[in-house]
């Protein structure tokens, strides 16, 4: 049974436990405005919450994925004052961030070229198959600009090398040179996409719910801790998880050869 919720700027459907967003301004490359940004987060948000949900699915209509930043949404911020334009790029950060540290896996389904903020939203996704006809462009610097608020998702996945070479040059990069630089993890001829996504989805969904989603949180927290740090919270973390119920369950039906509980029988 699938639930969809009306929005203007991006269409939305659950189904299976998987929460699939569509960016939905196909007139324009699904460039990005205030009204984009505040449903994405709006979505997101309610979808942090929900435990029916196991995977988020996001992509674009048309035939792009995102273009960056909408040009008549340029021409009202040409005209902000300092205060105006730190609000407005605040709100882009949180959603960055909200995306980021999701507690469910959030694949990016690129359907199509990024550029931009577009780019910056599917560097914050945990899975990004791209579409081996997209290109890629970091074009701020361009504009006398930088992309700042996306900065810290593009120099996690590729490194600050790569990312001062794409920051300054601007270049505009093909899919599988993205795919060499970490950029995206898969790509893929447009035919097969969508099997491609469905079928990451369908191994997502043979995992432990809790498991995957301490899987992302154990990665962001060991970033940031020394090495004595890591031994003793990977110790916990592990003795805590196999006296879980989810821990028992898994372990059992692994030595029993069956299917644990969160995997339906169809599956």
């Amino acid at each position: 049974m699938s639930s969809i919720i009306e929005y203007k700027t991006i269409l939305f459907e659950i189904k299976s436990q998987v929460a699939r967003i569509k960016l939905n301004r196909p007139e324009i490359h699904n460039a990005i405005n205030d009204m984009l940004i505040d449903e994405l987060t709006d979505v997101y948000d309610k979808l942090n919450s929900d435990d029916n949900i196991r995977v988020i699915v996001m992509t674009g209509e048309g035939k792009s994925f995102c273009a960056g930043a909408d040009l008549n949404w340029m021409k009202s911020v040409i005209h902000y004052s300092y205060e105006q334009n730190y609000e407005e790029s605040l709100k882009l950060a949180k959603l960055m961030h909200l995306i980021y540290s999701h507690s469910k896996p959030v694949i990016a389904k690129v359907n199509g070229s990024a550029v931009g903020g577009g780019v910056g939203l599917m560097s914050t996704c945990d899975i990004v198959v791209a579409n081996e006809d997209a290109k890629f462009g970091l074009s701020e610097v361009r504009l006398g600009l930088v992309p700042a608020v996306i900065s810290p998702y593009v120099i996690l996945r590729i490194g600050q090398a790569r990312a001062k070479e794409l920051f300054i040059t601007s270049e505009r990069i093909s899919a599988h040179r993205a795919e060499e630089l970490n950029l995206v993890n898969r790509v893929v001829p447009a035919q097969e996409l969508d099997k491609t996504v469905e079928d990451i989805v369908y191994s997502i969904l043979q995992n432990g719910p809790n498991a995957v989603r301490i899987a992302k949180e154990m990665i962001h927290k060991s970033a940031t801790m020394n090495f004595d740090e890591v031994q003793e919270y990977n110790a916990e973390l592990i003795a805590n998880l196999r006296t879980s119920e989810e821990g028992q369950e898994g372990m059992n039906a692994f030595l029993e050869k069956r299917k644990p509980a969160w995997v339906k029988k169809s599956e």
